[in-house]
């Protein structure tokens, strides 16, 4: 069985920032069901928050998805959390909103607000999260293929 066209999104943005997340050294996890270790950061998150019907002409059905992604990082030697988990939001968003189709998947790809709220997990930690609504289509009675 295919999957969703909204798991084919997820999919996409996953793999988007994937090579970006690399090139500082970075790792992408999806919806992770716990914290990340010290370890394991920096890192994007990426969770999939809500998906909503904007609209439905004829047998199609417009959608938008809202993603957060969130860039963690601790302090390293020279560079406050703050600092890096920014570079890192700045390099995801930038991926994000070059192919704001993500070839051919979506209609859209639009920045909601980005909290700029640094969390406590300790005191060397920031996350701080954005988020993005996705519209596409799929048929009314298939949510595989794209509208």
């Amino acid at each position: 069985m295919p999957n969703s066209v909204r798991e084919q999104i997820l999919q996409a943005v996953t793999g988007l920032l994937t090579p970006v997340a690399a090139t500082v050294g970075a790792q992408v996890r999806r919806s992770p069901p716990t914290g990340l270790t010290r370890e394991q950061s920096p890192a994007l998150l990426v969770f999939p928050e809500s998906d909503t019907i904007a609209q439905r002409p004829n047998d199609r059905v417009e959608r938008e998805l809202v993603v957060r992604v969130v860039a963690l990082a601790r302090e390293t030697g020279n560079d406050a959390p703050e600092v890096i988990a920014d570079r890192l939001l700045v390099a995801a968003h930038l991926a994000l909103l070059t192919d704001v189709n993500l070839g051919g998947l979506c209609l859209g790809i639009r920045e909601l607000d980005c909290e700029w709220d640094v969390e406590d997990a300790d005191a060397t930690a920031a996350a701080i999260p954005s988020r993005y609504q996705i519209i596409y289509r799929t048929l009314a009675a298939d949510l595989s293929i794209q509208g």
